[in-house]
């Protein structure tokens, strides 16, 4: 069954399927000076804190217009001096992706790549700080949406701390889905956006960082729009004035998916919901003779990729339209090393959902 006023599932890690009173939330117009709305952008600055420890006074947060890229954009161009060097862990387009916004910006770059397939590594990281004591910040992706692959965060951080480094998490499509602290972690900067486990739409991303980091950051942006620090020293000095004109239809959607995130039960039921899905998806899919690229153990509960099946008349293009007449949108795959595509099980989606999805994949033969 479709979703109320969505014409498919998007089985994808953002966007995602909204609720319908998170999509009806978009339906007034306001103004970016009305006290209202900066109220209503100081209540969500705190919802993320509260949402990111259970020791928010040490942890402030920001709202940054655009996609989760140019958030990422934002903190690499923005709390990195000019001596400053960048480690970036890799193992999928998004870590890739933030080694190239620091080499365009002209940040020196250390690239510690593990391959597609497999996780970071915090023993390999820290042979690499010893070697290369000139490193002062070290980057990584929680969740590689090019594979699914979950990292360890904890293990990283672990070993940046080891050596004194900033700590910079790419949680974009983690946070809101999968239960973590960031003062337990000891993380200075993570990034997330708008339209993944939170559940609202696209337009703003958003981090979430130590204070005393993000004062340490005045006068390092190397761009105007992107500058992290005066973005937040603007919201904090103007009781939530963004600097440019805001997305205000996306805010207040968002504050709605964050209404619905507590009434869900917070980020563990939320977790849960995910995790389900994922195993239920998963088993289908085997059923179904497709198989997963990840082990188990490294598998996030957001995203999966499987491999084609080993046979020539398999078509992803026409598995991609047969099932999108039932309802789902599939994604391709992204990895260099194997054909795959991808299922998202984020978003307003359910175990029922996995059911029928997979259920009519079994029915599309190709041998």
């Amino acid at each position: 069954m479709k979703k109320q006023g969505n014409p498919y599932l998007l089985l994808t890690p953002g966007p995602l399927t909204t609720t319908p009173t998170v999509k009806s939330a978009m339906l007034g117009d306001w103004c970016t000076w009305d006290r209202k709305y900066l109220d209503l952008v100081q209540n969500i600055r705190s919802r993320l804190v509260g949402l990111a420890t259970r020791n928010p006074e040490n942890y402030t947060s920001v709202l940054i217009q655009g996609s989760g890229t140019f958030v990422v954009e934002s903190v690499i161009g923005s709390v990195i001096p000019y001596h400053g060097k960048l480690a970036v862990l890799m193992n999928g387009a998004y870590g890739e992706r933030i080694a190239k916004m620091a080499k365009v910006i002209g940040i020196q770059t250390v690239v510690i790549d593990f391959g597609e397939t497999s996780p970071v590594d915090g023993a390999q990281l820290e042979a690499v700080l010893l070697e290369q004591p000139d490193i002062t910040h070290v980057a990584v992706v929680h969740v590689e949406t090019t594979t699914g692959m979950l990292n360890p965060i904890e293990e990283i951080g672990r070993a940046a701390k080891r050596h004194g480094k900033v700590y910079i998490v790419d949680a974009m499509s983690s946070f809101g889905g999968i239960a973590f602290d960031v003062a337990d972690l000891d993380i200075d900067f993570l990034v997330s956006s708008s339209n993944k486990c939170i559940q609202g739409v696209p337009g703003f991303g958003f981090v979430i960082a130590k204070t005393s980091s993000m004062l340490g950051c005045a006068g390092l942006a190397r761009s105007l729009s992107l500058d992290l620090y005066d973005q937040w020293e603007t919201m904090e000095r103007e009781g939530g004035k963004w600097r440019f004109t805001s997305p205000t239809h996306v805010v207040y959607a968002f504050y709605q998916a964050l209404l619905e995130l507590e009434q869900e039960g917070g980020i563990a039921r939320r977790q849960e919901r995910f995790t389900n899905n994922q195993r239920v998806l998963a088993k289908g899919m085997a059923r179904a003779s497709f198989r997963a690229l990840l082990p188990e153990h490294n598998q996030s509960p957001i995203i999966t990729s499987f491999y084609y099946p080993d046979n020539e008349s398999f078509s992803f293009a026409e598995l991609y339209e047969r099932i999108k007449e039932e309802g789902f949108v599939l994604y391709p795959g992204k990895i260099s090393s194997a054909p795959t595509f991808r299922i998202g099980n984020i978003g307003d989606v359910n175990v029922s959902d996995m059911e029928r999805l997979t259920e009519s994949i079994e029915c599309i033969r190709f041998w």
